[in-house]
């Protein structure tokens, strides 16, 4: 309609509907620029982001970093999924390249299980992710001033390669803590102990039992004997010195040990296979 017409037919501020007469000013009636206009609004969030001083920016990105591990948490629960640690990822990109093939649990060989954990953990089936009796003699053994071993549960072992890093701290044994308590509510004792064999290091590169396996046995996981599988165990700790497949006499010491526990360990593994 040109000017002219509207001028001769001015538009209507009102109509008659019903009997009544309804104000059309008072019409809500948008339109796509006013829907459009909202996109601006949405992006507010971060507009107030930017907005704030420069240390409540890092206290926020700070917290969403402690928070990230728990979101994972939540996803690794899918079996689909297969975690990688955080020595993987820097040998990732430090282009050191690693191994590690996934397998699941019932292709571990279950001597092998056994082997990690009266090694490991002894009371894997039976605590909450923390093993708090363990915990506080080495809490008094580190006041008294006495050397003290790691004390870390298969849960705390698992978070611990998965998102923090190695080194011992006290920063990151506060962090291990509620991660694995976490995780242990969260998780299946079935998940805990399949992610946790496919995430640990078992040499340079070397990462999960299958890998290890074959590396050092040249077998896959499920045809470990009850030796091999002492062997792998007791380098846990310290896989880069402790060599499975070349053991000097106090590693064999040490594994012939777990070995002959690991024969009468089937309760320790109920948990697993029941």
């Amino acid at each position: 309609m040109t000017n002219a017409a509207s001028a001769r037919f001015p538009v209507a501020s009102s109509l008659r509907r019903d009997g009544a007469i309804v104000d059309l000013r008072q019409l809500d009636i948008s339109t796509d620029n006013e829907e459009e206009a909202e996109v601006p609004q949405r992006s507010g969030l971060l507009a107030r982001f930017k907005a704030r001083p420069l240390w409540q920016r890092i206290v926020l990105v700070l917290i969403g970093v402690f928070l990230l591990p728990y979101l994972f948490i939540f996803v690794y629960l899918l079996p689909l999924i297969h975690p990688v640690s955080t020595l993987m990822i820097g040998d990732a990109v430090t282009f050191r390249g690693y191994d590690r093939r996934w397998v699941p649990l019932d292709n571990i060989a279950p001597v092998l299980v056994k082997s990690v954990m009266v090694s490991e953990d002894g009371q894997f089936c039976y605590h909450g992710g923390v093993d708090w009796g363990e915990m506080r003699v080495l809490v008094d053994e580190t006041l008294h001033g006495k050397s003290t071993r790691g004390g870390s549960t298969i849960p705390m072992q698992t978070v611990k390669n998965l998102f923090l890093w190695n080194s011992r701290s006290f920063v990151r044994k506060t962090l291990e803590l509620p991660l694995a308590v976490f995780a242990s509510a969260v998780w299946s004792k079935r998940r805990m102990m399949e992610i946790y064999l496919n995430v640990a290091e078992w040499g340079p590169g070397i990462y999960g039992i299958e890998a290890a396996a074959r590396y050092h046995f040249k077998v896959p996981a499920s045809r470990l004997t009850a030796r091999q599988a002492a062997l792998l165990a007791v380098s846990l700790p310290n896989p880069i010195d402790r060599v499975a497949s070349k053991p000097g006499r106090g590693l064999s010491q040490l594994a012939s040990l777990i070995q002959r526990r690991a024969r009468n360990a089937d309760a320790y593994i109920r948990c697993l296979y029941d």
